[in-house]
């Protein structure tokens, strides 16, 4: 009888050894979508100072600086200055200014300075310098007082 038992213990101990080694396996799939993304970050403002003939105002003149933002990007987007909309100048300058706001950038992405949109298709970081030049014709001059005019850098 002792044999016998041995025997089933045996059998019971294989099947239960089949049973263990049936494993299943699935492969989980990770999908992800980053769509074209920037961000603007501005580090400092600009400054204007008037040309010595007066016809100027721009942060390009002596003293003058530009405004620094930072740019990081997914790439697949489009960087660009919109035209000045707001700007104040002192009662005493009654004649027309023409502002002209231009950019460049260093760093992931070496744009040459523009008025007009760059394609930025791959991703990375940059500092965006930001200019911005008023101009006056013919004998106009500027007046003295404050000017500030707002310069708007778009990343879409």
């Amino acid at each position: 009888m002792s044999l016998v038992r041995a025997a089933c213990a045996a059998a019971l101990l294989v099947a239960g050894i089949d049973e263990v080694a049936l494993a299943a396996t699935q492969n989980v799939i990770f999908n992800g979508t980053i769509a074209p993304t920037c961000t603007l970050v501005v580090a400092t403002n600009g400054t204007m100072t008037a040309s010595p003939d007066l016809q100027s105002l721009s942060s390009h003149n002596s003293g003058g600086s530009a405004g620094t933002v930072t740019l990081t990007t997914t790439g697949g987007v489009s960087l660009s200055v919109d035209p000045v909309t707001t700007m104040t100048v002192p009662s005493a300058d009654s004649t027309s200014t023409t502002w002209t706001p231009t950019y460049s950038a260093a760093g992931a992405h070496a744009i040459g300075e523009t008025g007009s949109a760059t394609s930025i298709t791959t991703p990375g970081a940059d500092l965006v310098s930001v200019h911005l030049a008023g101009t006056k014709g013919g004998s106009n001059r500027f007046a003295n007082g404050n000017y500030q005019a707002t310069v708007t850098l778009r990343c879409e």
